[in-house]
């Protein structure tokens, strides 16, 4: 788990994924087209993705990719940033933790 808080607060907006994960693709091409450079970490390609992965269901990100952090904190996954998009608050919340400033 300390490990993915460190990485979760490298920048301000960090996003667990897989390669093979449509969901996960759609969540980057979002934050993307917003003009946002998050950090992805790619777990089926990185040493220790499996344990991270592990660290991300007990926080209770399931399934466990996508895995968004905002600020450093966990906003979850597909589901919870598109409700944020829909609802309007995901453009405010990434102006305020400096991801976007436009």
């Amino acid at each position: 788990m300390e490990r993915v808080t460190k990485l979760a607060s490298e920048k301000p907006v960090v996003i667990f994924s897989k390669t093979s994960c449509c969901m996960s693709h759609t969540i980057k091409t979002l934050f993307y087209e917003f003009g946002v450079d998050p950090a992805v970490h790619e777990l089926d390609e990185i040493p220790r993705g499996c344990e991270i992965e592990q660290a991300l269901l007990r926080l209770g990100c399931n399934p466990s990719v996508p895995a968004v952090f905002i600020g450093g904190e966990f906003v979850g996954g597909a589901n919870e940033v598109m409700s944020l998009h829909l609802n309007r608050s995901l453009v405010p919340t990434l102006k305020r933790v400096g991801a976007l400033w436009v």
